[in-house]
């Protein structure tokens, strides 16, 4: 009796393609950075309730590093907007109306090619229409 074992996981493609490395860099410092302030503001908090010197210190870096976290999260978007203007992002929605833009012209010109050749067949060389009685 032999069981075939399953594999652990399954690969699957990823839903959404990977950030660029740019974007990936800024976003990884942005975490960092509003992690440390989250800690920092919460040893504040707790060091004010204790009655610690430590307080007023801790309150002006939080402070500081709350201004810091938010060009942080700033610099995220920044870099994004900066790397899909350079790097040309091309968006499904438009790239399927360009197709169908295409489709119609193509259909517009055989259409027009098609009235052109009838209109060369019912004439002879002279310009006149030929009578078909």
């Amino acid at each position: 009796m032999s069981v075939e074992q399953q594999p652990l996981w399954v690969e699957e493609p990823a839903v959404r393609p990977r950030l660029p490395d740019p974007v990936r860099t800024a976003a990884v410092r942005a975490v960092i950075i509003v992690a440390a302030t989250l800690m920092q503001a919460m040893v504040a908090f707790l060091s004010a309730l204790a009655g610690s010197w430590l307080a007023f210190p801790m309150v002006l870096s939080s402070v500081g590093s709350t201004v810091l976290a938010t060009w942080g999260v700033l610099d995220v978007w920044v870099t994004r907007q900066v790397w899909n203007q350079r790097n040309g992002v091309v968006s499904i929605p438009s790239s399927t109306a360009r197709k169908l833009r295409k489709e119609r012209r193509r259909a517009r010109r055989a259409a027009r090619a098609g009235e052109r050749g009838a209109r060369i067949r019912s004439t002879d060389g002279s310009g006149q229409r030929l009578s078909r009685a």
